[in-house]
This record gives structure tokens, C-alpha cells and sequence, in this order.
């Protein structure tokens, strides 16, 4: 376990005033190479497992939306078809699928939007797999010596990997040996590299290694294995102890065993279900596959696999099939030839029994005539499989149906020898017992209302004799059942729906079954299902901003509804119903009134329909839409006397005119510690995409400040929007909960915590993190971050700084921009501590440190030479461990060189910028 901490400079995004986006991509997380092909696209190379993180820096005013997005390469379809809103795009153990071309898109709604694409190119390297496969010349003579052998070699790896072939320990060339052939076979794609040893000497006959590499690339280990080929090399084989097939009862063990009878080196044997993993109550050993009380679901092809790289696996397959019954069901057919529906004298007839059964060809059918076992006759034929009913059914042909033929007749199924339960039906043949069926739909049942939700039934009662089932499915066949079945099969003709929803509106089809009754034509009916459910309306929630005394219409549209007629509609303002103010009588109700600064507030239309409501809000304001800060002023500080400074606040007002006329801004300044040092109002009238300024004075250098603008009209004043601001001559000791401007990163894992010696949890991990503050004081403030549960490893934690206007000023002699010190204290203390690093929105890698640091506070100097306004941000990762916790405090940033700067002895800990 280790401890790192990374710190990054983070110089910020240029913004114009109402200017397009633009976009830039860069990356902070592991990499091994980002270059520019040909084609000015960036190629980012990362090894399989690490972890991808893409940022997508954006300028332009207002601030753009950025959406990540992924083509080409065959990688997640699930990441395909969903779009990542987030300027940051990270992939945590990324995997080879996962490679392909990433697009930015960053669009703000003025001009077109920007889009950027990275190729990110995932490197790795499988162990590869070393077969022989061998051939014999029709030369005679001795038989090894006509024996040619190649030796295939093949590896998965990105980029394609390298062979070097050895016989022992000695690499193969093929220039110094006649009796060897290497070379790459057609349509491999660098993955694969055959050596053959032709006429096999006996030298040839040791062990061979084949060893891949990628150079290095990422820092990939090379790879190998080992064969020893042998006189006695030969590929596997085979014998099962079962037959091909195999029938069990249910509740049985079985056991499959699969020897080897041939094969060197020994072959590894394997046992494989097609289609399915093996079920669980199985044992494989040494060979041999046991399955304990095997039941249906265990039924299947069992396949035996032996392996020794030698030539081509042994297979050997077993038909599992363990015996089952299903539902047992009748026909009564009556003669067909006379198209009749019924039982008639002197007519033939047929009686047909089929079950569901594995194996269905297994079955055994007896008939029996009041119980007497029936034997072929005259007048009864028994047809064991009749072919013109479904496999594996029986049929009872009447031949010339007499009185005497009148009786119970029983079909028994059963599997003969087997311990599973015979199935028997009784069917009773006389002219009253057997009448056709009549199907219909109760009165009013044609159609069911229902609301959405709700339960209710589909009825359609049927008669006869015997009375059949009745199959329900959807009118429109390419629909299924709400089960996802296409057609149900209910006892009595009553079909229950429940949590009914509106997609299972339409009309829906019963029909008797062919079986278990008559089989004559069907009897049909339709029931149309309706689902009443509340309106749909839009706007949900819609915010209006309009001058005072001018009119303002809010329609509430009802998209959809059922029943569609609406039974109220109720207009309200702040909760309170609008007597005087009448809706038009329209379906799509509006509400049109002068707004005055009395009547701002929340509108709501509330929309009934007798089933359900529905509510479209509005919030109605006069207020001004609140000001947008413009973030990269050239050169914002100027030092004054008496150290003081001053700064160019700089901001755009958003959709100026969508209110009453703004006639200026209140400005709110406050230092960190809550001391209010003046609110002042600006005289100034903004215009669109209009850049405004202001120039707050006084401020003292050693503090940082919150400022907060407001626009303001004749009647009301707008939100207000605030920043942070710091010259670069503070100390931040995180004394104040504001933490001097400090924030919490939205897309980390978790946060910093501000404590103290007072604070801390009394059941935190023991030997780890401070006891104090860097000064020593119980009451001293710091920033912390707790490994311990519910963190998980890879968790992150960042910490942004405030925005640092530093000038751009040239350092002495055009030496280069004029350098800054950061400084900073830390504590890491922990044999656990996981990875901190930090993260920001241009990748500039200034400071790192790994390993253990002790039971003290240490300081770091970090010279950094900033081209304008920029952010310091501290990332923390959580380790595989609960017991490493890291501190900060006493943060600073002061312009000129630090006056000590920390030196780089300890190997794990060094010093680099990512340009």
C-alpha cells in the first residue's frame, strides 16, 4: 500500500461575452502515450484495467453544455445508446471492448456547437496458447523420423505482439537451422506464428518455448509458454461409460465418467453443458460428472472435453433426458368427412390423448372401454402415434358408432419400467354427454373500463359438453399477453388483469381450445379493454418572466386523456383559487391577465378529467434573470498601497430585456469571516452580450472575499449569483466553514471534511491522520479525508481552490511569465494510505508524493509560472485499505519564487508538469 499526493495547476477557460463554444480535449488519468496522428486527432493509449479519465475543457459565454458520446470499435452497447452530460468522462478498469473513437460536444446556444473526438486505444497482451498438431509422410522408414510437427502459437494482444520461438533456452533462426519453418499464417492478423520442425531429428525432440511481446508498450511484461515435445507426443482420445443417450427418472443421481485412453502430455478433462452452465447439485472429479436428484430442468447435452494442445480436443457427448409428464388432454373429433359437430349413430369417431412428456416418443397410451382394456377390432382401432394429430398423441377410432359404443372411455400414459406417476383421463361418449359449444360475452361485457392501476376481468362464458377451455390473446398479433405470452388459457373464460396500464388498451380475442372438449371449428369473441387515466399535460412546470402591465397568457395543454372530455379545470395562484379570472372555454385551458407586482407568484392549472388530475405550474415573476460572471478578465488585480488590491468585476446579464427595464446591480462584498464590508448599487443599464465592469477597491490582500451581484428594476430586485475571489498572497488555514472559498468537486466519489482535534470521530481508524492542526492548537482547523467504510477502493475525493486572478504579467528580463509559490503543510500517516493525486481542468501535473511521511506535518513549495487566472485542486483515492488518512492545511499562493524549495530525495516522491 501507498501513499501518493499529486497536485495540479489548473489554468481556467476562456469565456467571451455571448461568444460559441468551443471545446479541447484532455486527459487526467493513467496513460501511457496521447499523441496527434495524421489526421490532427488525438490518440490517447491506455493499458486494459486502468483507468480512463477524458476531461472536456469548453469556453465560451454563457458556459456550454457538454455531452460525451462514443462510435467506432466494438464497445459497450449500453454506452452507445446513452449520452454522458459531464465535462468529465471517466472509465474505471477500462477494457478493450471499451476502445474507440470519444466525442465532446459542447453547445451553449449561440452559434453552432463544438465537437472534439479523442481515438482511445486500449494495449494489452494475453498469455498465449501453444498447440502441435503433426502429419505423416507415406515415405517409409523409421516411423519418427517421417514425422513433420508444427507447433502454432497464438495470442490475443494490441498492438500485434512479437514472437521469439526457443528450444530450450536457445532462441530458433531459421536462417542457421534447415530443419525449421516459421512463418504467419494467412488471415491471422499478427496473432498467430507457426514453427514447424520438418522430418523430425532427434534434437527436435525438447522443450519449446514461444514468447510474445509488446515491446514494453505500457509497460506490458512479455509473455510465454513452454511445450516439451516427446517421442511419445500424441493428441487425446476418449471412451464414455454411458450410452450416447441417456432416459432417468427424476429424483435420480447420475453419474457420466469420461476416460482417457490415449494422450501425452496427460490431457485436462472438461465437462460442459450446450446452452447452459451444469446445473448446481453437480461434482465434477477427475473425469467423471455427478448430478444429485436430477429433476427436468437438468435434461440436455453434456459434453466431455480433453485437452492436451496436442492436435484436436477429444469430444465426447451424452443425451441427458430425465423423464417428465405434463398436462394430459383429450379431442373428441366427430366424423370429419360429414363436417359434423356432433355424436350420431352410425357416424365414426375419434378420441384422441396427448401429453406433454420428455421423451415424448417414450410414452406408452392404453385405452381402456369401462374399464376393460380395448384391443383392435372392427369397430375400435387404437393408433399409438396418429399422424394427423400432433407427435406423440393416440387416437381411439370408432368405426360406425353403435349403441353399444356408448361408454366411459379412459386414455392412461405412462413410462413403462419408470417410477414416474401415470396420468389417466376419463371422457363419457353417450348423445346427451357431448354437444357442441356456445361462447359468449355477458351483457355490457363487451367493453371493461378500468382506471390505470386497477384490476379487473375479461369474461367470456362458455357452454358445453364437455366444457373446453377458453385461450385469450391480444386482437393485434403482434401484441403479447400482459404474462409476454401470446395466448392464456383460463378454466372458466375469466381473464384477471392487475396494475393495468394504458399500454394494454385495445381489444382482446377468446376462443375455445381444441382440446379437452370438441374438436370442431372454434367459437370466437372480442372484449375491447379501456384504461382511464389522467391527463397529460404540458407544460409540467414552465418559469415565465415578464414586464409588469403587460399582458401574459399561460396555456396548459392537454396532450392526452381518457375519457377525453374534462370534468373541471381550477386555475390557482399561490394556492388560492382565481375567482375573477374565468378560463376560456377551450380543451386546452389558458389563462390570460396583466401582470402587476401584486399578482407575481406560482400559478397552477389543475386539470380533472373524473379518473384522475393533473397540474401545469408556472412561475410568473417580473424579476430580472440573474447576472453571469465572466470568468477570464485580463490581468482583474491590481496591487494597491497598504496592502490592498483591487478588482475588475466583470459580468453579462442574462436575457436583459425579458423583464422591466434593469436600471442597475447591488453589489454585496464580504471577507470570509461573515465581517459585510459594504453593499453599493451600479447605475448600469445592461444590453445583450454587453460586457459590464466594475472595480472593487480596498480589499485586503491576506483575506479572501465572497462577492455577490443582483440586478435591479423599478419594482424588484433579481437573484443573486456570488463568486470567490483570493489575491495570491493568502493563507488558508480553514479556520471559517466557508473554507476560504475552498469547494467540494460534484464529480468526485466523496468530500473533504473540515476538523478539528475537537471533531474528529472517536472511532476513526487508529495511527492515522493528525492529532492537531499544523500549528499544534486542539482548536486549529484542517482538511481531511477517512478511509474507512462506506469508502471502497478507487473512491476519489477533490478539493478546488478559489479562482487565482493573477496578472499575466512577464517575469524580469521576458524570463517567461512571473512565477508564483505554492505552499502548503500535509500529514500522511498510514501503512494503508491510498492514491491522492488532483484533478483539473487542464492537465498540468506540478507536484507528487508518495509513501508513508510519518506522525508529522510536512510543508511543500511548489514554484509554478500561471499564463493567467488559474486553480489549485487536490485529489484524494481511497486505497484497498480502512487504515490510511490524509490532511491539509494552511494553504497559500504568493507571488515571486518560494523561499525555500522542497527538495526531491525520496524516490517515491518527484516533481512533474504535464504540458
Amino acid at each position: 500500500r501507498v501513499l501518493k499526493v499529486l497536485l495540479l495547476l489548473a489554468s481556467m477557460p476562456f469565456y467571451d461575452a455571448d461568444a460559441p463554444a468551443n471545446a479541447k480535449i484532455v486527459h487526467e488519468g493513467q496513460a501511457c502515450v496521447v499523441k496527434d496522428d495524421n489526421i490532427s486527432e488525438r490518440i490517447y493509449t491506455i493499458r486494459e484495467g486502468d483507468h480512463l479519465v477524458l476531461k472536456c475543457l469548453v469556453k465560451g459565454h454563457p458556459r456550454p453544455q457538454v455531452r460525451w458520446t462514443k462510435t467506432a470499435g466494438s464497445a459497450s452497447d449500453k454506452f452507445q445508446e446513452t449520452s454522458i452530460y459531464n465535462e468529465t468522462l471517466r472509465i474505471e478498469g477500462i477494457q478493450r471492448v471499451q476502445g474507440g473513437r470519444y466525442y465532446c460536444k459542447a453547445d451553449n446556444g449561440v452559434g453552432v456547437a463544438a465537437i472534439k473526438s479523442i481515438r482511445v486505444d486500449v494495449q494489452y497482451l494475453d498469455k498465449p496458447v501453444l498447440t502441435v498438431h503433426q502429419t505423416i509422410s507415406d515415405v517409409r522408414g523409421s516411423f519418427y523420423q517421417e514425422k513433420t510437427v508444427f507447433l502454432r502459437c497464438t495470442v490475443n494482444s494490441n498492438p500485434p505482439a512479437r514472437f521469439i520461438w526457443k528450444r530450450g533456452t536457445i532462441p530458433i533462426e531459421q536462417s542457421k537451422d534447415q530443419g525449421v519453418d516459421i512463418y504467419e499464417p494467412l488471415y491471422t492478423q499478427g496473432e498467430t506464428e507457426v514453427l514447424k520442425l520438418k522430418n523430425l531429428r532427434l534434437k527436435d525432440f525438447a522443450n519449446y518455448t514461444c514468447q510474445v511481446s509488446v515491446r514494453n508498450v505500457c509497460e506490458i511484461p512479455d509473455s510465454s509458454v513452454t511445450f516439451l515435445l516427446t517421442i511419445g507426443t500424441t493428441p487425446p482420445a476418449l471412451r464414455l461409460s454411458v450410452n450416447e443417450s441417456l432416459v432417468v427418472d427424476p429424483g435420480k443421481d447420475v453419474t457420466l465418467s469420461c476416460e482417457v485412453t490415449a494422450g501425452l502430455p496427460k490431457p485436462t478433462v472438461t465437462w460442459s453443458r450446450y446452452l447452459n452452465p451444469l446445473p448446481r447439485n453437480s461434482l465434477v472429479r477427475d473425469g467423471t460428472l455427478e448430478l444429485r436428484s436430477v429433476t427436468p430442468a437438468d435434461s440436455g447435452f453434456y459434453n466431455c472435453t480433453a485437452v492436451n494442445n496436442v492436435g484436436n480436443p477429444a469430444k465426447r457427448s451424452v443425451n441427458l433426458l430425465v423423464r417428465s409428464m405434463g398436462n394430459l388432454t383429450f379431442q373428441i373429433t366427430p366424423d370429419s368427412n360429414k363436417d359434423s359437430e356432433s355424436i350420431q349413430m352410425g357416424r365414426d369417431l375419434k378420441l384422441s390423448c396427448h401429453v406433454d412428456a420428455e421423451p415424448q416418443d417414450k410414452v406408452n397410451y392404453t385405452w381402456y372401454q369401462n374399464a376393460v382394456l380395448i384391443y383392435n377390432s372392427d369397430s375400435l382401432i387404437v393408433l399409438h402415434s396418429d399422424p394427423d394429430m400432433a407427435p406423440g398423441t393416440s387416437s381411439l377410432e370408432i368405426v360406425d358408432m353403435k349403441f353399444r359404443d356408448q361408454a366411459t372411455y379412459s386414455c392412461v400414459a405412462n413410462f413403462p419400467g419408470s417410477t414416474v406417476p401415470e396420468l389417466r383421463v376419463d371422457v363419457n361418449i353417450t348423445q346427451n354427454s357431448v354437444t357442441p359449444p356456445i361462447l359468449t360475452v355477458p351483457e355490457g361485457g363487451q367493453v371493461v373500463s378500468v382506471r390505470e392501476g386497477g384490476t379487473t376481468d375479461l369474461v367470456c362464458l362458455v357452454d358445453g359438453k364437455p366444457r373446453p377451455p377458453v385461450l385469450w390473446s391480444r386482437a393485434d398479433k403482434d401484441l403479447t399477453m400482459p404474462t409476454g405470452e401470446w395466448a392464456v388459457e383460463t378454466r372458466d373464460g375469466r381473464l384477471r388483469l392487475t396494475n393495468v396500464t394504458r399500454d394494454l388498451m385495445g381489444a382482446y380475442r377468446c376462443q375455445t381450445a381444441p382440446y379437452n372438449g370438441l374438436n370442431v371449428k372454434p367459437r370466437q369473441a372480442q372484449v375491447q379493454l379501456n384504461v382511464q387515466y389522467a391527463p397529460v399535460l404540458d407544460p409540467v412546470f414552465q418559469d415565465v418572466r415578464s414586464p409588469n402591465y403587460q399582458f401574459v397568457t399561460l396555456r396548459c395543454i392537454i396532450q392526452k386523456s381518457n375519457p377525453p372530455h374534462m370534468a373541471s379545470i381550477q386555475w390557482t395562484r399561490n394556492g388560492e383559487p382565481l375567482t375573477s379570472l374565468t378560463p376560456n372555454p377551450q380543451e386546452n385551458p389558458q389563462l390570460k391577465f396583466k401582470l402587476d407586482p401584486s399578482n407575481n407568484g406560482t400559478y397552477k392549472c389543475r386539470v380533472n378529467n373524473g379518473v384522475g388530475s393533473s397540474t401545469c405550474t408556472f412561475n410568473i415573476s417580473s424579476r430580472p434573470y440573474n447576472a453571469e460572471f465572466y470568468f477570464d478578465t485580463p490581468n482583474p488585480i491590481r496591487n494597491l498601497k497598504g496592502n490592498n488590491f483591487s478588482y475588475n468585476l466583470q459580468w453579462t446579464q442574462r436575457e436583459p430585456v425579458a423583464t422591466d427595464r434593469i436600471i442597475g446591480y447591488w453589489v454585496n462584498v464580504r471577507n470570509m469571516n461573515q465581517m459585510n464590508l459594504f453593499s453599493k448599487q451600479i447605475d448600469k443599464e445592461p444590453v445583450k452580450g454587453g460586457l459590464m465592469s466594475y472595480i472593487l477597491t480596498d480589499l485586503k490582500i491576506l483575506l479572501s472575499y465572497e462577492i455577490s451581484l443582483a440586478p435591479i428594476t423599478t419594482y424588484s430586485t433579481g437573484d443573486y449569483d456570488g463568486e470567490f475571489i483570493s489575491s495570491p498572497h493568502n493563507v488558508c488555514g480553514f479556520e471559517d466553514k466557508h473554507i476560504c472559498g475552498f469547494s467540494q468537486d460534484r464529480g468526485d466519489n466523496f468530500d473533504w471534511t473540515r476538523q478539528n482535534h475537537l471533531t474528529q470521530n472517536p472511532k476513526r481508524s487508529s495511527n492515522t491522520g493528525p492529532e492537531m492542526d499544523r500549528s499544534g492548537t486542539k482548536e486549529g482547523c484542517y482538511m481531511y479525508i477517512e478511509a474507512s467504510s462506506p469508502r471502497v477502493p478507487g473512491d476519489t475525493a477533490r478539493l478546488l481552490s478559489p479562482l487565482y486572478n493573477v496578472t499575466a504579467a512577464r517575469g524580469p528580463k521576458g524570463s517567461g511569465h512571473l512565477p508564483y509559490c505554492i505552499s502548503f503543510f500535509y500529514h500522511m500517516k498510514g501503512k494503508q494510505t491510498g492514491e491522492v493525486k488532483s484533478i483539473a481542468s487542464v492537465d498540468t501535473k506540478v507536484w507528487s508524493l508518495i509513501g508513508n511521511q510519518g506522525p508529522d506535518w510536512n510543508q511543500a513549495n511548489i514554484i509554478v509560472n500561471p499564463s493567467g487566472p488559474f486553480q489549485v485542486v487536490f485529489q484524494a483515492i481511497r486505497g484497498s485499505g480502512y487504515e490510511g488518512d490524509i490532511a491539509i492545511d494552511d494553504v497559500s499562493v504568493t507571488k515571486g519564487k518560494c523561499k525555500q524549495e522542497n527538495s526531491v530525495s525520496n524516490t517515491g516522491m518527484y516533481v512533474t508538469i504535464l504540458l
